[in-house]
């Protein structure tokens, strides 16, 4: 049995694979307002910062705006960064940033929500009592408290006072919760909040 040889294909050319950009290659496309190096720095780090923004469980509308926000300043600050290696850390860091910014006016709508409550409770005991001293001294009681409720409270209770308002399908595929337990659960992370304003007051 005589061997079999191939012979070598004549006329085709050597495949050569150029080498990835690296981070300093592409800020300083982006620098130059090459919108190939902008794209290749969105391809290459999309993951990461939706990765963390996902991390923080909000809607999925507002991660986007939260996404959205951290490639603005990005933008904002291509010249500001030295060191390209850290871009990933830099952007985890914005991301974060940002995530607990929109947690925080999360947590004021909150506060203004039970505020509304916790001053017309008060009113039928005080009718006296100067509003605008009320109304201070009850946001700071809420903020405290809020800040002591079970993280399944905190989030039911931001959630419930998004805007614009997410329905209680979408709340309850985000929390993992029945859709009929959405308004006992409130009312019971309500009533926590009140009794853990009555601790500390």
């Amino acid at each position: 049995m005589g061997m079999t040889t191939t012979a070598p294909v004549l006329g085709s050319p050597p495949v050569s694979v150029l080498p990835e950009p690296s981070p300093a290659e592409l800020l300083e496309a982006s620098r130059r307002g090459d919108a190939a190096g902008w794209a290749g720095l969105v391809d290459r780090y999309e993951r990461l910062v939706w990765s963390v923004a996902r991390s923080y469980r909000f809607d999925d509308s507002t991660t986007a705006d939260v996404v959205q926000t951290v490639w603005l300043r990005l933008a904002e600050n291509l010249d500001r960064i030295r060191e390209p290696d850290s871009l990933p850390s830099w952007l985890a860091t914005t991301c974060r940033h940002e995530c607990s910014s929109v947690g925080r006016r999360r947590d004021r709508e909150v506060v203004d929500d039970v505020v509304v409550d916790l001053r017309l409770h008060r009113a039928e005991l005080a009718d006296e009592v100067d509003d605008d001293m009320l109304e201070g001294e009850a946001r700071r009681e809420v903020l405290a408290a809020f800040g002591r409720l079970p993280d399944g409270c905190q989030q039911l209770l931001r959630l419930l006072c998004a805007e614009p308002p997410l329905g209680y399908q979408v709340i309850g595929e985000l929390t993992g919760r029945p859709i009929g337990s959405l308004g006992p659960t409130r009312k019971r992370c309500l009533d926590k909040l009140r009794a853990l304003m009555e601790v500390g007051a």
